[in-house]
């Protein structure tokens, strides 16, 4: 028997069931099954510790019920700790075992698939874009605005890990503001911010993102505050005036009087491979996920 291509993956979250669906895509109904399985499981585990669900039975009861030790390629859950006070302990994704047309693919999870990537542990893994953005990237004068932007602004002497493509599960980092803060005539775009004096409202996390986004050039002026805490982001950047944040329709940041600016990077679950390690089965696993993806993100995969 061929030896599995080990891939590692988010334990929960958006960046997870993205990767389950579009192995999904490409498995065949095998992987179809196990993406329905652990959604489904994830999304009851997570209402659960947001008390939105009342479970009937204790944590481990319901562990042991969703994991099966005796099945090698069967799916496997693990517990983890949730900082939220009262919920200690938290069900996710850590194994299984699935049919990715002739490849056979295990699954692991890992608390930061990029990070297993740059140790050499995996040649394959999906996580989110803005983790390359936020720890590889080179700050430059000149923002990035694709894969292809990051691929060449990543130093090969810091690590291997490079983006093969994104998923399509698609959120905005978006530019917006009041419009008092906008010119008569003025366009809501890099530009804009390039030309900008002043304060700009982001989510602390993303201080790094937003440099290598915008470029430090256009930032030059520009000094970043971040929400109080508890607070709304659109609601900040509408006392602030000029901000960005992740949006999928804009809605909630008109409901704030924002005018919805520029699209800056596409927030997107990707498929990263350490192009040292991949090759032979890697390699086909690679390309078939990544043959005829609907992605924001264009990408080049650096050889």
């Amino acid at each position: 028997m061929t030896e599995p291509v080990a891939v590692a993956v988010p334990r929960k979250g958006r960046p997870l069931e993205a990767a389950l669906e579009r192995l999904a895509a490409v498995g065949g109904s095998g992987a179809t099954a196990l993406a329905d399985e652990v959604s489904n499981t994830l999304r009851y585990e997570k209402a659960v510790t947001k008390g939105r669900e009342t479970p009937t039975a204790g944590v481990y009861e319901r562990l042991a019920d969703y994991s099966d030790p005796t099945d090698p390629a069967g799916v496997e859950y693990t517990l983890v700790r949730d900082d939220r006070e009262a919920h200690p302990r938290r069900i996710v994704f850590d194994s299984a075992v699935v049919e990715v047309g002739e490849t056979t693919v295990r699954l692991v999870g890992r608390e930061e698939p990029f990070r297993a990537l740059r140790t050499h542990e995996f040649a394959l893994g999906f996580d989110s874009a803005d983790l390359v953005l936020e720890e590889v990237v080179t700050l430059a004068p000149e923002g990035v605005e694709s894969i292809a932007d990051v691929n060449e602004r990543i130093d090969p002497r810091d690590t291997d890990v490079r983006v093969a493509t994104g998923l399509g599960d698609t959120v905005y980092h978006t530019l917006m503001a009041t419009p008092a803060e906008i010119p008569a005539g003025r366009s809501l775009d890099r530009s804009f911010v390039a030309d900008h004096e002043g304060p700009l409202c982001i989510s602390p996390r993303y201080e790094r993102l937003v440099e290598a986004v915008l470029g430090t050039a256009a930032l030059a002026d520009v000094s970043f505050t971040y929400p109080d805490p508890g607070r709304e982001e659109e609601a900040a950047i509408a006392d602030t005036g000029v901000g960005v944040y992740l949006t999928v329709t804009g809605n909630t940041a008109r409901e704030h009087g924002l005018v919805v600016g520029d699209h800056l990077f596409p927030s997107e679950t990707v498929l990263l491979e350490n192009v040292v390690e991949t090759s032979g089965p890697a390699e086909r696993l690679r390309e078939r996920i990544a043959d005829g993806v609907d992605t924001a993100i264009d990408a080049t995969v650096a050889q």
